[in-house]
C-alpha cells in the first residue's frame, strides 16, 4: 500500500511534468487586490514579442491598460465585463499592417549579430514588400497572425510567470482605437487580461479529441 508521502510525490511529479498550455485556463475572475509592478508588465511584452512572425516582422503593438483611470475607460469599451476592473492588467493586443516598411531596421540587429547576412536581409524585404506593398487583405491577414501568436506568448509567459490570464474579443474596435490613440494602421486584435485569480473560475475546459481535429496525410 502506497504511503502518503508516495501519493504526493506522484502527485508533484505528475504535476511538474504538466505541458504548461495544461495548467493554464482562460480566467473571468480576477482577485482585484493583488496588482502586478509595471516592471512585469515589461517582462511580459518583452517575453509575447519572441514569438514567431512572417520575415521577422514583428508587427505587433501592446497597449497596457494597468491604472485605474485607463481601465475605467477601456471598462464600458468592452461592453463593461468586470475582468477589465478586477484584472492587474488589460493588454490591447494590436497588428500593425505597415509592418514591412519597418522590416530592413527590425533585422538589423540580427544581421549585426551574424544570425543572417545583408543577402537574407535584403532578400526578405523584396519579399515582404512585394507580397505586402500592394495587398491591403495581406497586410491585414499578416497583422492579425502575428497578433495573435503574440497575444498567445503573453499568455504563456503570463501562466510561467505565476499568473493567470484571459483572451477576450469583445470589444468596440472603433472606440478603443480613439480612447487610446491607436494609429490608423494598428489593428486591435483582442484583449489579454492578466493578473492573479480568486475564487469561482472554470477549471480548463475540455478540448475535443485529436482524432476529431487531427489528419496526418
Amino acid at each position: 500500500m502506497s504511503s502518503v508521502s508516495d501519493i504526493a510525490e506522484a502527485m508533484f511529479i505528475q504535476s511538474a511534468s504538466q505541458s504548461i498550455l495544461e495548467k493554464r485556463t482562460s480566467v473571468g475572475k480576477y482577485d482585484k487586490n493583488r496588482s502586478i509592478e509595471a516592471s512585469q508588465v515589461t517582462e511580459l511584452v518583452r517575453l509575447a514579442c519572441l514569438a514567431p512572425s512572417a520575415f521577422n516582422l514583428q508587427n505587433w503593438e501592446f497597449v497596457a491598460v494597468h491604472s485605474e483611470q485607463a481601465k475605467q475607460t477601456l471598462f464600458p469599451l468592452a461592453f463593461f465585463q468586470p475582468q477589465v476592473l478586477d484584472a492587474s492588467v488589460t493588454f490591447i493586443v494590436c497588428g500593425n499592417t505597415d509592418g514591412y516598411k519597418q522590416l530592413e531596421v527590425n533585422l538589423q540587429a540580427s544581421v549585426e549579430a551574424d544570425i543572417i547576412s545583408l543577402g537574407v536581409q535584403k532578400a526578405w524585404v523584396d519579399m515582404a514588400t512585394k507580397a505586402h506593398e500592394e495587398d491591403s487583405q495581406a497586410r491585414r491577414d499578416e497583422a492579425i497572425r502575428s497578433a495573435s501568436l503574440a497575444a498567445m506568448s503573453l499568455m504563456v509567459a503570463a501562466q510561467e510567470m505565476g499568473m493567470v490570464s484571459g483572451a477576450m474579443g469583445g470589444f468596440d474596435t472603433g472606440s478603443v482605437k480613439a480612447s487610446f490613440d491607436i494609429s490608423e494602421e494598428n489593428i486591435p486584435v483582442m484583449l489579454v487580461t492578466v493578473g492573479y485569480p480568486a475564487e469561482g473560475n472554470w477549471p480548463q475546459k475540455l478540448r475535443r479529441p485529436v482524432g476529431q481535429v487531427l489528419n496526418i496525410v
